[in-house]
């Protein structure tokens, strides 16, 4: 009975590309993707938002500095990988990270990324920005910070 099982399952495999034509299996570009969620975001924004029902949408549309492997198996320091960033460094008294940003990325708009943009974000994250999120639910993870790194890599990237 096995024997005839896999016979089968074997021909159904071989005979599929005649069945169902050369185009059932190419791939073309351009189309729409769906991708089903399981809720609506409360917004768009990724600052603003704390769960996973906005995390989850948005990582597809925005890029962060670093992010873990998304093939690890488990999260930690050893699995974080460029991604805006294409190095990073700390100073020898640990109190410094120093991110070199990755050239050639640009905006929605085709301006460039440069470090002002993340000294924008730095700013808009620990409240130092004349612009407010509506709420800031990360805010807390940066008080300890006394100045942002951003002296760092202001240097580095025009």
């Amino acid at each position: 009975m096995t024997r005839t099982l896999r016979g089968v399952a074997t021909a159904a495999v071989l005979l599929a590309p005649l069945l169902l034509g050369p185009g059932a299996f190419a791939q073309k570009s351009g189309g729409v993707l769906r991708v089903y969620f399981f809720d609506s975001p409360a917004s768009m924004s990724i600052h603003e938002e704390a769960t996973i029902a906005s995390q989850g949408p948005m990582m597809g549309v925005f890029n962060n500095l670093v992010i873990y492997k998304q093939d690890a198996p488990q999260s930690g320091l050893q699995s974080i990988v460029p991604d805006l960033a294409t190095d990073w460094s700390w100073d020898e008294e640990k109190t410094q990270l120093t991110f070199r940003l990755r050239d050639g990325v640009k905006w929605h708009d085709g301006k460039p990324f440069t470090a002002k943009d993340v000294q924008c974000t730095w700013d808009l994250l620990t409240g130092k920005s004349s612009e407010k999120l509506r709420i800031n639910p990360r805010k807390v993870w940066y008080k300890n910070l006394e100045k942002s790194p951003m002296a760092i890599m202001r240097s580095l990237s025009s």
